[in-house]
């Protein structure tokens, strides 16, 4: 049995739509090409998961993790004041657009193809929102005298970011973004 087929169906089916809705979108992977390249079943991908929205539902939530993990880690890194890790979480968007296939945000591009009032639309929604509300909670202890505020202006810019990674490839726009967050930052939050 090779490596691939020794790790459980569910997570080689989730593992493979993964990699082939990033690359493709959802819209543009059929259940078929997934069950062909997971090598299970269709039974088995059924029996996981019964609607192909469940495995986009899915995809999302890994998605999901890895970016929120990645986001915090730069954040992290930067240091130990809020304010620095408002600035230092544009260091994921760094890492993200250099990285080999990428293809921009993964919930961005799976909302342009969802249906509004969906579940997958919904979960896309639910992911922005709750970057936002970290980000506030950062930006309410920085001390921003309006942390919703910042914090929408620093989300719509990393968004922003992580399209003109795919569009440019020109690693100068994350330092743009990070740049363009170290002013955002300096102005709504007063230095004690």
């Amino acid at each position: 049995m090779s490596p691939a087929h020794a790790q459980p169906a569910r997570e080689r089916i989730l593992d493979t739509a993964f990699r082939l809705f990033y690359a493709h979108g959802p819209r543009g992977v059929g259940v078929d090409t997934i069950i062909a390249e997971s090598g299970v079943a269709k039974a088995t991908l059924y029996k996981h998961f019964p609607r192909k929205d469940h495995l986009v539902l899915a995809y999302l939530d890994k998605v999901d993790q890895a970016w929120l993990e990645q986001l915090r880690a730069a954040a992290r890194t930067a240091g130990d004041t809020p304010r620095d890790q408002l600035v230092g979480m544009f260091d994921a968007l760094r890492t993200a657009c250099r990285r080999e296939g990428y293809h921009g945000c993964a919930f961005i591009n799976t909302a342009a193809e969802a249906q509004p009032g969906s579940d997958v639309h919904a979960r896309t929604v639910e992911h922005k929102n709750v970057v936002r509300a970290w980000v506030t909670d950062l930006a309410r202890r920085a001390g921003a005298s309006r942390p919703e505020q910042l914090a929408r202006q620093l989300t719509v810019l990393l968004d922003g970011g992580l399209a003109a990674g795919v569009l440019d490839a020109d690693p100068a726009t994350p330092r743009a973004a990070k740049a363009a967050a170290r002013m955002l930052v300096d102005a709504a939050c007063p230095t004690s």
